[in-house]
């Protein structure tokens, strides 16, 4: 990422702002519920039943969040909330940023045991997906809470997509 698209160069002064740190926490937690339902995942027999809510809870939170902001923001500024500068990027960049990553996970997931090969596929994407978002905090300059709910989701859902699709092949064993 730092060599396709460089750092900001304003990180210093992003960093100072709470709404960065809400950004990268955001995505610091679907990264960590999603490795842990990867993890999960890939014995058989663990206890599943709590990774939905694991992995729900941080999109849930972000998801209020950017309601609540796009509620107290007049209306005139409600689009550009949304929709920042980056929009037709954003998603794109994540997802390709994702794919090495989903590469390195299915690999280590084929090593293991997974039994439901479409949702270990889904999560090991949601994963790769999550930790692109989170290397990609540091080139974005978007920090409303509204855009990242959005558009940072749409983005790790495509190598969710992309997993899903291709686990029952790769992690078959």
């Amino acid at each position: 990422m730092a060599m396709l698209l460089g750092v900001r160069p304003n990180l210093d002064q992003l960093a100072q702002l709470p709404d960065f740190w809400i950004k990268v926490g955001f995505v610091a937690c679907i990264c960590l519920a999603a490795w842990q339902a990867s993890s999960r995942l890939c014995l058989p027999g663990a206890a599943t039943r709590a990774l939905p809510l694991l992995v729900a809870m941080p999109l849930l939170l972000m998801w209020t969040l950017g309601a609540i902001v796009m509620q107290e923001a007049p209306p005139g500024q409600r689009a550009e909330l949304f929709w920042g500068a980056t929009w037709r990027s954003c998603p794109l960049l994540i997802a390709m940023l994702s794919l090495p990553i989903l590469a390195a996970v299915l690999r280590c997931m084929r090593e293991l045991a997974p039994t439901r090969l479409r949702l270990a596929g889904a999560a090991a994407g949601f994963a790769a997906g999550g930790g692109a978002a989170l290397v990609y905090c540091l080139h974005c300059p978007e920090l409303a809470a509204s855009f990242v709910g959005f558009w940072y989701v749409l983005g790790m859902l495509v190598p969710t997509a992309i997993g899903a699709a291709i686990g029952p092949k790769v992690l078959a064993w």
